[in-house]
C-alpha cells in the first residue's frame, strides 16, 4: 500500500501536506497503537471471562447431574440391585452431556458399576469428594450418603472438549474482529491522514478523537464490570468493527448478569436451608454464613463475619472441633449462642477448595440436635427402668445389687433379698382387663415403697414379679427377725384392700427371702435361690413368705418334669398356632398379622407362653419350636394367597439361640422354598436382649436376613436395653411399642411423650411403627392422632386360628369387617 500519492501539487502544496501528513501519521500512529493495545488487553480479559464463565456453566451443570445421579442410585447400591445400577449408569452416561465415564463404588472403594465410553481402567477408583480439573477433562467425585451413612461413591469424569471448541471459537472471534478492526482502522487513519492534510490538523485531531470515543466507552463499562455495574448496553447502531466490538461486549455482559442471577439463586437457597452454613478462610475466619447459623447461634450476620469459628465453640469441645477438621464423619459438640448459652449440634467440616486460590477454606454445616439429645435420654431412661411402675428394670435391678454385694463383702455387711410375686395375677387380667392389672402394679409398688425401707432398692423383674434388696441389717443374731417382722409388714401392705375400675379388690403376693452371704455369694445365685424359696411360699398357698433352705428342690423338679411334658408335647403335637391381626391405623385395612404359639395339654390344659417359651429356651427346644412356628405359618400364608390374596406380612418371633444356629438362614430359605413363600412376606421380631448378644455375629445374620428380603422388627421396643445401638448397627425396619406404653398413654402425659418421641424418631429413621396391645377405642385415636402406622390388641378382636383369620380377610375383603367402624 502506498502512504503518499506519486504525483503532487506544487512544491509548496507538497511540502504543506508532506508536514501535516507527518504530524497527522505520527498522531494517528500514536493513537492507534494505544487503541490496539487497549484493544488487545480487552480481548484477552474477554477470553479470561469467557473460559472462567465456562468452566463454573460446566462445573454446575456436572454438579447437579451428579446430584441427580445419586438421588436415582443411592437406592440401587444401598439395596445391591448390581443389575439396575448399571442400567442406570448406561441409561445416564447416553444422557448426560460430554460425560465419557460413571464408576460406582461401595464404601470400601469395589467397583460395583462403570459405563461410559472411556475404558474403567483408564481413570482410579480412588479419590476424595469434589471436583479435579484436567488438561482435557474434569471429575465429579461425590459419597452416596443415607441417614448419615457412607454407602459409597460416585464418580463422573467429563470431556472438555466441548468447552475447548466453545473457547477456540470465542478466541477466533475476537481474534478476527481484532483483525477486522485493525484493517479498518489502518484505512482510517491513512484517510484521516489525507483528510488532515487537505482540511487541517484539526480535523485529523477531531477524526483520532471519533476512534477514541468508542473505545473509551468500551473501557469505562469494563471497569464497571469489574465493580459490579452492568450499567447500560453499549450501543449497537455501527456497522463496522467496533460495532461488532460492541455487540461482542454486549453479549459478555449479558452473559455476566445471567451468572451472577444464579449465583444470587443459589445464595437464597443457602439462606433458605434449615442447616447453618459457615465458610471460613484458611485462618478459621468466618467469611460467610446463611440465615440458620444466625438463628442457631443467636449472632447477626454482621456479628459472625470476620470472628473466628473456633469461639462459637464450648472449650470442653475444642478438641472434638479440632478433629472434626480432619475427619469427614460428623462430630457432636456444643456452640456457644449470643444469650451465653448452649446448644448441641451434629458438625461436619469439608475443605473449600475449588483447585485454585479463588476459593479455600473450610465450609462447616451445623445440625440442631437438641429434641434428638432428649429422645436420646428418654430412651436410655427407659432402658433402666421400668416405664409402668418407674422402678429399676431388671437388668438395672441386678446392676444395683452387684454394687450391693461388692460394698458388703468389703464392709463384711448382709443384704436380705425380697423375691416378690402376686398371687393370682392372671384372674385380675382375665377379670377386669389388662388396664386393671397395670394399675394393680402400680400399686404394689408403691406398698413396697411404704413397707421397706427408705434405703431399699426396689426392682420389677417381670409381669408381676417384683425384688428388693435391703444392705443395712442388724446384727446376724437379730438379722432374721428383723427380716420377718419386714416380710410380714410388706405382704400386709400388699393385702390391704385397693379400687381398681370402682371396684374393691384385694391381693396377696408371695414372698421368697435370700441373704447374703449365708445362701449366695453373688446375684445370680441370690437371685435363684430367693425364686426357689418364693416358689415354695407359692406352693404353700401363696400369701406367706419363706426364707431360704438349700433343701428346696421341689421346684427345680417341677421344672424338670414340665420340660419332660414339653418335649412330649412338641412329639404329639399338642402346639398350636393363633393369628393377631395386625391393621393399618389410618385406612383401618388388615395388613398382615403377629403368629402366636400356644400349648394345650391333655393333662394339665391350656399353658401359656409364658410359662413354657422359657423352658424352651432351657432346653434348646426352642429351636425345633421356632422351625416348626415358621413353617406352619408359611403353609397356612400360601393357602391363604392361593385362595384370597394378599394377606399381608406375618411377624414370627425369634429367640437367640434361633439365630446362634449356624444353619439357620439355609433352614429358614429351604422352607420358603418348599411352601413357594417370597422372602418379602415373613417379618421376624427380635427383642432387644437378643441383639444385646454377640453383636459382630448377630449383625452379619441380621443382614444376611434382610438382604435375602425379610423385613426385621424390634419387638417390645423401649423395655430392653441398647436400643440406639441397635438401631444403628442392626437393618431394622420395624419397631414394635410395647404394650406398658400404650395402655396409659391416653391419659397419661408421660407415656404419651415417650410414644410421641418414638414415632418422631421412626418417622426420621424411615422405619414402620406397630403399636402394641391396643384395648381401648381412646388408646386407638389417640395413636392415630400420632399418625402410627401399624396397630394390634385385644380391642380387634382375641388372636385366632388360621381359618378365623381367612374369615377376618374376607370380611375385610366383603366390607362386613365390624372392626371397620372403629376407624370411621
Amino acid at each position: 500500500m502506498q502512504w503518499l500519492p506519486q504525483r503532487l501539487a506544487p512544491r509548496l502544496v507538497v511540502g504543506t501536506l508532506a508536514i501535516t501528513l507527518g504530524v497527522v501519521c505520527v498522531v494517528s500512529l500514536a493513537l492507534f497503537a494505544n487503541s490496539r493495545m487497549i484493544v488487545d488487553r480487552f480481548l484477552n480479559d474477554s477470553v479470561d471471562l469467557r473460559r472462567d464463565y465456562l468452566e463454573r456453566q460446566i462445573e454446575s451443570r456436572a454438579q447437579q447431574s451428579t446430584a441427580a445421579l445419586e438421588r436415582e442410585i443411592d437406592a440401587l447400591a444401598r439395596d445391591q440391585r448390581f443389575a439396575d445400577l448399571q442400567r442406570a449408569l448406561d441409561e445416564s452416561a447416553s444422557i448426560i452431556p460430554d460425560v465419557i465415564l460413571i464408576q460406582a463404588v461401595d464404601a470400601e472403594g469395589k467397583l460395583l458399576a462403570s459405563a461410559g465410553r472411556l475404558p474403567a481402567g483408564q481413570m482410579g477408583l480412588t479419590g476424595e469428594p469434589g471436583v479435579s480439573w484436567e488438561r482435557d477433562a474434569f471429575t465429579v467425585t461425590q459419597n452416596i450418603i443415607q441417614s448419615g451413612v457412607n454407602h459409597g461413591r460416585l464418580r463422573l469424569r467429563f470431556s472438555l472438549d466441548g468447552m475447548t471448541e466453545q473457547l477456540r471459537a470465542f478466541e477466533n472471534s475476537q481474534l478476527l474482529a481484532r483483525r477486522d478492526w485493525q484493517v479498518e482502522a489502518t484505512r482510517w487513519v491513512l484517510l484521516s491522514s489525507l483528510l488532515m492534510a487537505l482540511l487541517s490538523g484539526t480535523l485529523s485531531l477531531l477524526v483520532a478523537r471519533q476512534l477514541i470515543r468508542p473505545i473509551e466507552a468500551i473501557t469505562d463499562q469494563a471497569r464497571r464490570l469489574e465493580q459490579g455495574d452492568y450499567g447500560q448496553p453499549l450501543l449497537e447502531s455501527r456497522a463496522d468493527e467496533l460495532g461488532r466490538l460492541n455487540r461482542a461486549f454486549n453479549s459478555m455482559r449479558d452473559q455476566l448478569r445471567q451468572t451472577t442471577i444464579s449465583r444470587d439463586y443459589m445464595d437464597q437457597l443457602l439462606s433458605s436451608m434449615s442447616d447453618a452454613l459457615i465458610v471460613t478462610d484458611d485462618h478459621g475466619t468466618i467469611t460467610h454464613c446463611n440465615a440458620a447459623a444466625s438463628r442457631l447461634t443467636g449472632f447477626t450476620e454482621t456479628q459472625l463475619l470476620g470472628r473466628a469459628v473456633a469461639t462459637l465453640v464450648h472449650e470442653d469441645d475444642r478438641q472434638l472441633f479440632e478433629e472434626s477438621q480432619h475427619s469427614d464423619q460428623p462430630k457432636e459438640l456444643r456452640l456457644l449462642t449470643a444469650d451465653d448459652e448452649t446448644v448441641p449440634v451434629s458438625l461436619t467440616c469439608s475443605a473449600a477448595n475449588s483447585g485454585g486460590t479463588m476459593l479455600s477454606g473450610r465450609i462447616y454445616s451445623a445440625q440442631n440436635v437438641t429434641e434428638r439429645k432428649r429422645s436420646e435420654a428418654r430412651i436410655r431412661y427407659l432402658a433402666r427402668m421400668d416405664p409402668m411402675t418407674k422402678v429399676p428394670n431388671r437388668m438395672q435391678f441386678q446392676h444395683l445389687l452387684q454394687r450391693a454385694i461388692a460394698r458388703a463383702r468389703k464392709s463384711e455387711g448382709m443384704i436380705a433379698l425380697f423375691y416378690l410375686d402376686v398371687d393370682q395375677f392372671k384372674d385380675i387380667n382375665d377379670t377386669f382387663g389388662h388396664l386393671a392389672g397395670d394399675t394393680t402394679l402400680e400399686t404394689i409398688t408403691q406398698c413396697m415403697r411404704r413397707a421397706l425401707p427408705d434405703n431399699a432398692v426396689i426392682g420389677r423383674l417381670s409381669g408381676d414379679e417384683f425384688a428388693a434388696f435391703v444392705d443395712e441389717l442388724p446384727p446376724v443374731e437379730d438379722v432374721e427377725n428383723a427380716l420377718q417382722q419386714l416380710a410380714r409388714n410388706l405382704l400386709a401392705e400388699v393385702a390391704e384392700p385397693f379400687d381398681v375400675q370402682a371396684n374393691e379388690v384385694y391381693v396377696t403376693a408371695s414372698l421368697g427371702i435370700a441373704i447374703y452371704p449365708q445362701h449366695a455369694d453373688n446375684v445370680i445365685d441370690l437371685l435363684r435361690n430367693s425364686d426357689a424359696a418364693l416358689y415354695s411360699a407359692k406352693k404353700a398357698g401363696g400369701n406367706r413368705h419363706v426364707f431360704y433352705d438349700s433343701a428346696m428342690n421341689d421346684a427345680a423338679v417341677e421344672r424338670l418334669l414340665m420340660k419332660s411334658r414339653l418335649r412330649r408335647s412338641f412329639e404329639r403335637d399338642e402346639l398350636l398356632l393363633e393369628y393377631q391381626p395386625k391393621y393399618d391405623l389410618s385406612t383401618g385395612k388388615v395388613m398382615g398379622a403377629e403368629a402366636l404359639v400356644r400349648w394345650h395339654s391333655p393333662d394339665i390344659g391350656r399353658i401359656q407362653p409364658n410359662d413354657f417359651i422359657p423352658l424352651a429356651e432351657e432346653t434348646n427346644l426352642i429351636v425345633e419350636i421356632g422351625e416348626w412356628v415358621i413353617d406352619r405359618v408359611c403353609e397356612d400364608l400360601a393357602r391363604w394367597q392361593g385362595t384370597i390374596g394378599d394377606p399381608g406380612r406375618i411377624a414370627i418371633n425369634l429367640s437367640l439361640k434361633q439365630l446362634r444356629q449356624r444353619n439357620f438362614f439355609n433352614s429358614v430359605s429351604r422352607i420358603f422354598q418348599r411352601h413357594g413363600i417370597k422372602p418379602t412376606d415373613i417379618e421376624f421380631e427380635i427383642t432387644e436382649s437378643v441383639l444385646a448378644e454377640d453383636i459382630g455375629r448377630t449383625v452379619q445374620i441380621l443382614e444376611a436376613l434382610s438382604a435375602y428380603g425379610l423385613q426385621l422388627a424390634i419387638d417390645d421396643f423401649g423395655t430392653g436395653y441398647s436400643s440406639l445401638t441397635a438401631l444403628q448397627k442392626f437393618p431394622i425396619k420395624t419397631l414394635k411399642i410395647d404394650r406398658s406404653f400404650v395402655t396409659n398413654a391416653a391419659h397419661d402425659a408421660n407415656d404419651a411423650a415417650i410414644i410421641r418421641a418414638i414415632i418422631d424418631m421412626s418417622r426420621s429413621l424411615e422405619l414402620d411403627v406397630v403399636a402394641e396391645g391396643i384395648e381401648t377405642q381412646a388408646q386407638l385415636k389417640f395413636l392415630r392422632s400420632l399418625k402410627c402406622d401399624f396397630g394390634q390388641g385385644m380391642l380387634f378382636g382375641e388372636p385366632m386360628d388360621a381359618s378365623a383369620f381367612r374369615e377376618r380377610l374376607e370380611a375385610q375383603q366383603d366390607g362386613t369387617d365390624q372392626h371397620k367402624a372403629l376407624f370411621a
